[in-house]
């Protein structure tokens, strides 16, 4: 068979199996696969460096499906070319508990690089992707010794151009410089309601060349221009890429190609048949691989073995001239932290009445850890002088300067979050971002990513409720605790001093298996005196006796988290001279809590207790599940106002003496 008809073959090959997926499941999105089945076809047989043998080998190119919808464009793609989804998986597509769910999910599928249903966050992904190998690079590569050297790719759609964290992601890249971030768009000018020209009519083109990229139109259909377009961009050092691809929606179909009808429904049946008729198919086949089909693709599986032995004799050539960066290489890569190392590098803060804001002790222990955690990466929003959160002593990030350990994110939450997603899913780095706390409801999708994914982000979330004051309600958090402890797989700490704070962030540190959000104050609040029996170290327990009552069982107790422990602690020594013995209860991390076991949470707040008062100025939603039906919460359940903090605990009644009226 002539090459030309062959790579065509291949390229139709994907199409029909993600024909039959999407028939067999009743449900699915065919159109896209089968528009940008030409350009997948030549990237992963011409360009992409990947061995389906080891999904996980660090210097293999990543590829990410960012029109996530389309998904069954890359379970094609993993069958064919030996990864481990079989053609069961595709058989099983969107079923439960099957390998090939109905949008790519990060863990499930080998192969899959990143989560990418929601439309635009797989572009933003990728931009956290190509931070990572450019910070790599720029720590661990010599001249001549390039140990990484790899390409971010993505298959983009009209949708996630049009999202607002593309425009983020992409400006980003565009000023960071990223030349090894290739984008190939799906410009089928489809989207479900019909034709883009119903709400998207700039010009894409214009738009990514102010940004900063390196911009080719080309006709997506034509193997030619694709090879010439990724080779063009992968030339192009100084500028991140994105090639248009101009394509038809349901390639193929007759009666359904260039119409949004292809695009989330399966085409049924009759449709399918005319369709592999058109492309000289069998239609009586489903399911069906030539067997000169799958050797084109199945000889990826000895090409990616040979580029990862390349880079095996490459690394051990590196470890030969440069044994104590490989050593540390290995070790980001491996995130091999000493648990022991990092404790001891804790800072301890002294006992006073008038301590830190915990954003200010936060800082002092990034900077305390950096040298045993040099892998620790990231920066803030815009708000590096308040988040308290620059890396000291090292460059920022920079073109220049990839090296750096201080991004500059500028002021786009959501950009960074899912920046810091692909940053933890590429691997090698422990990513950390900074904002406002309220603003987690600009970041809140890619934080939900992170959650969904397991990865180890860390988010460090300042100015955590009415105590930062006078910038008023639209910068106070007040729902913001209920609903991010309401997220399944994110661990929440409100550390309730200084040296909490320490631990807080060992404990993000070393959380491996999702996101941690620290929650941290503007405000100064005491620092306790610690004993083995109330270390700060318990913030691992997520709640622990502070200063308990002389009495073995407590008359009452005083649950606080964050700023407001002081008023528990303050509330104690009220009620003793009342005549009420109390145990104050630090109550840092909801989560961590629940991870213990029942002994241990009896022992903490034993059930005969029933008085029970918990402070938090935020929501009290939630806290019915540690007070129960006889305790009181003490929170705010309406939105702030502007004024000075001491004014405001006393107007929404976040006091002492409110909780001593309480416990009384």
């Amino acid at each position: 068979m002539p090459n030309q008809q062959l790579d065509q073959l291949c390229a139709n090959t994907i199409r029909t199996l993600s024909m039959d997926g999407v028939q067999k499941a009743n449900s699915g999105h065919p159109g896209m696969p089968m528009g940008m089945a030409d350009v997948a076809y030549v990237l992963w047989t011409k360009y992409l460096k990947h061995n389906p043998k080891n999904p996980n080998w660090i210097d293999r190119d990543r590829f990410i499906l960012s029109a996530g919808h389309g998904s069954m464009l890359i379970y094609s793609l993993l069958h064919l070319t030996g990864y481990d989804v079989s053609m069961e998986d595709l058989k099983n597509f969107r079923q439960t508990g099957s390998k090939t769910p109905g949008h790519p999910e990060y863990g499930m599928t080998p192969g899959v690089e990143t989560t990418s249903g929601p439309l635009g966050q797989g572009f933003a992904t990728g931009v956290g992707m190509a931070m990572a190998e450019n910070h790599l690079a720029g720590t661990f590569n010599k001249a001549g010794n390039e140990i990484v050297d790899h390409y971010t790719y993505a298959i983009v759609s009209d949708g996630d151009l049009m999202e607002g964290v593309s425009h983020e992601a992409a400006s980003m890249a565009g000023h960071m410089k990223l030349g090894k971030l290739i984008y190939l768009y799906d410009s089928n000018m489809i989207s479900i309601e019909g034709s883009t020209e119903l709400a998207f009519t700039e010009d894409a083109a214009k738009r990514f060349e102010a940004y900063g990229w390196h911009v080719i139109e080309i006709d997506g259909h034509d193997h030619s221009e694709i090879a010439i377009a990724i080779e063009e961009s992968q030339a192009d050092k100084e500028r991140p890429s994105l090639v248009i691809c101009k394509t038809k929606i349901g390639f193929g179909s007759p009666n359904k190609e260039g119409k949004a009808s292809s695009h989330g429904s399966p085409l049924g049946d009759d449709e399918i048949k005319l369709t592999k008729e058109f492309y000289g198919m069998n239609p009586e086949k489903s399911f069906y691989i030539a067997d000169e089909v799958l050797e084109v693709y199945r000889s990826e599986v000895q090409k990616g073995a040979k580029a990862e032995l390349e880079w095996n004799n490459k690394f051990e050539e590196f470890s030969s001239a440069f044994s104590n960066d490989a050593k540390e290489f290995t070790k980001w890569i491996n995130r091999d932290i000493s648990s022991a190392e990092l404790e001891a590098a804790l800072p301890v803060f002294e006992v006073t009445d008038k301590g830190p804001a915990t954003r200010a002790s936060s800082g002092k222990v990034i900077n305390a850890i950096k040298e045993v955690v040099p892998s620790l990466f990231g920066g803030s929003a815009d708000l590096g002088p308040s988040t308290v959160t620059d890396i000291k002593d090292y460059s920022d990030y920079t073109p220049e300067t990839p090296e750096g350990r201080t991004i500059h994110f500028g002021v786009r939450e959501f950009g960074m979050a899912a920046a810091l997603n692909g940053m933890a899913v590429h691997g090698g780095i422990v990513p950390f971002g900074a904002t406002f706390f309220v603003f987690t409801d600009y970041l809140r999708p890619a934080l939900r990513l992170s959650a969904l994914m397991k990865v180890p982000a860390i988010y460090v979330m300042t100015h955590d409720s009415i105590g930062l004051g006078e910038d008023g309600p639209t910068h106070q958090p007040v729902e913001h605790l209920a609903s991010i402890r309401a997220m399944p797989n994110v661990t929440v700490i409100r550390p309730g001093d200084a040296n909490e704070v320490a631990y807080a962030w060992k404990v993000a540190i070393e959380n491996t298996t999702g996101p941690t959000v620290l929650v941290l104050t503007r405000q100064g609040m005491p620092t306790y005196e610690r004993t083995e029996g109330n270390a700060a170290s318990m913030v691992s327990k997520g709640a622990y006796v502070l200063a308990d009552s002389d009495r073995e069982t407590p008359d009452a107790i005083l649950i606080g988290t964050g700023s407001e422990l002081h008023l528990a602690v303050n509330a104690k020594a009220e009620l003793k001279a009342k005549g009420i013995d109390a145990r104050v209860v630090s109550m840092p991390s909801w989560e961590l809590f629940e991870q213990q076991d029942a002994a241990y949470k009896e022992s903490v707040l034993p059930k005969s207790v029933t008085n029970r008062v918990s402070i938090e100025a935020g929501s009290t939603f939630g806290w019915d599940r540690y007070i129960g039906t006889e305790g009181t919460a003490i929170g705010i359940d309406s939105f702030g106002e502007s004024g000075p903090a001491e004014e405001l605990y006393i107007h929404f009644g976040i006091t002492t003496a409110k909780m001593v009226d309480a416990a009384s």
